[in-house]
């Protein structure tokens, strides 16, 4: 049999490979993501408002929001295939888009495909996508066609240049804040090399620039004018962590995957450059410094938004295959490389098949137990921890983070740690529920719960929690099952490996 030409076997390789990546979002009702169960449940608030099927304890509020992408885009399609399919196809089609917008950027770039499609699919699940960062996701995609867009027409006259430029501000505005400042910052050091590379007076370099600023200006213009808002408040920076942030990167639930697949990516990378098969374009090296300027200095909380470094990280890794080249001499070399690529790919997918498939029998559980809350019920979810984050070595128990969240569907309840932000989402709580709403929280301890039933509520206690016996009717305690905690208070109604659902016995007076 002819021996396969190396495009072909690069070809196949690619083509198997892209199936396998977005196979898990087509396998699992519900992705097993952080905070994937939240953002579901409030598509469910937003497809339904308006119907006598509303949730009554929320309401819809629209502004320009720059976080927006599925509140947008989901509802829409939820109208054909229901809210719980439209939100899978919009996390595959965010993953379509990460993929494809890498492989655009390179083909502009370079005028051929080598390296960044393989890439891509490494990083497809990398931290800040498996916790469900989905309007991120989604808004990387479009923002890396985006930059492919602005160096395909960046000879081109202004006004044309102008308008691709709104297109583009406009549309990653509304999908994701920080996705637009990812767009911003790459065109602009890419027109900063441009201008010291063709020794360009001052003034073109300041026009080229404001064409990159106009239109995002005016849209924080409009903002500012309405009810819209960036985000929540509150910055942190955690400097200890970011030299190993680097090598957790890879992967959301397991760190020894995550930090030997950046190793071998290291190691990989290394070695072809030592023999002058992979080299980095200068405007390359200037990106490459300028998203390492970027990750050092960004807080990891930015205006309520997590792990904003992170992403940083990620979004490099999609946008900087596109200014390497890469020339490999003989089918040797060629199959190392892959072999490398397939290896990394396929480490971390198996971790999210089994994570995701892990899940499917709990996630069917807990909609069966919806059934048993009184319709209108108010739910506060718990934990047998401590309430802390889960250890960064293992996070396989983190994606019933937010489980607990779906009951504003299915039994219409009322959830208080539903994504429902002023400034970051078109969804409000009524108003005479909003003392017991913690957009931003997690579940509780039921350290703390014990504490506060049994008369020591202490000032640092949040005040939605003060009269928690008497403000809310059913208790999800999230973990491994153990001993009713509070038997005199709480009568256990369901179970399965990961929650116990208690029905709370009201205290009389």
């Amino acid at each position: 049999m002819q021996e396969l030409s190396n495009k072909t076997v690069t070809q196949i390789t690619f083509a198997v490979l892209f199936c396998a990546a977005l196979a898990p979002a087509l396998l699992t009702p519900i992705p097993a993501m952080v905070d994937y169960p939240n953002h579901l449940a409030r598509m469910y608030v937003l497809s339904a408002a308006g119907t006598p099927d509303a949730n009554p304890y929320y309401l819809t509020a629209w502004a320009l929001y720059p976080n927006l992408a599925m509140d947008l885009v989901v509802p829409l399609f939820a109208k054909l295939f229901g809210v719980e399919t439209a939100t899978r196809l919009f996390l595959l089609f965010s993953q379509v888009l990460i993929v494809g917008g890498a492989m655009a950027l390179e083909y502009v770039v370079k005028g051929r495909l080598q390296i960044a499609g393989f890439v891509a699919l490494m990083f497809l699940y990398c931290l800040p996508f498996t916790w469900g960062f989905v309007n991120f996701e989604f808004g990387l995609g479009v923002a890396l066609f985006g930059i492919a867009a602005m160096l395909w027409v960046q000879e081109w006259p202004w006004p044309l240049r102008l308008a691709v430029n709104a297109v583009f501000v406009a549309a990653l505005f509304a999908a994701h804040f920080f996705t637009l400042g990812i767009y911003g910052a790459t065109l602009g050091i890419v027109e900063l090399w441009r201008a010291k590379d063709r020794n360009a007076v001052h003034f073109e370099t300041a026009v080229r620039l404001a064409v990159l600023a106009l239109p995002a200006a005016v849209l924080l213009a409009i903002m500012a004018s309405s009810a819209g808002a960036i985000g929540g408040e509150g910055n942190a920076w955690f400097f200890e962590f970011k030299p190993l942030w680097f090598f957790r990167i890879f992967n959301g639930y397991n760190l020894m995957v995550a930090a030997v697949s950046m190793i071998v990516l290291l190691t990989a990378g290394n070695l072809l450059a030592k023999r002058g098969y992979l080299t980095i374009a200068p405007v390359g090296i200037w990106l490459a410094a300028g998203f390492g300027i970027l990750y050092v200095v960004m807080p990891s909380s930015l205006f309520g938004t997590s792990f904003v470094d992170f992403r940083v990280i990620a979004a490099a890794a999609f946008i900087m295959p596109a200014f390497c080249a890469v020339a490999i001499p003989d089918r040797v070399w060629l199959m190392r490389t892959l072999y490398a690529a397939a290896a990394i790919t396929v480490a971390n997918l198996g971790v999210v098949y089994f994570v995701w498939l892990s899940y499917r029998a709990d996630y069917a559980a807990l909609i069966v137990s919806f059934a048993k809350i009184e319709r209108g019920a108010t739910v506060l979810s718990g934990t047998m921890g401590l309430g802390d984050d889960p250890p960064f070595n293992n996070l396989t128990d983190y994606p019933f983070y937010y489980a607990p969240t779906l009951a504003v569907h299915y039994a219409h309840a009322f959830v208080p740690n539903l994504f429902a932000a002023a400034g970051k989402q078109p969804v409000t709580v009524r108003e005479d529920m909003r003392h017991l709403a913690v957009p931003h929280g997690g579940p509780v301890p039921m350290s703390i719960l014990s504490a506060i039933a049994g008369g020591k509520t202490a000032d640092i206690v949040p005040l939605y929690l003060r009269r928690w016996t008497r403000d809310f009717q059913y208790l999800y305690v999230l973990g491994t099952p153990a001993a009713n905690p509070l038997p005199e208070l709480l009568e256990e109604l369901d179970r399965s490996s990961r929650f116990v659902l208690y029905k709370i016995r009201r205290k009389s007076n």
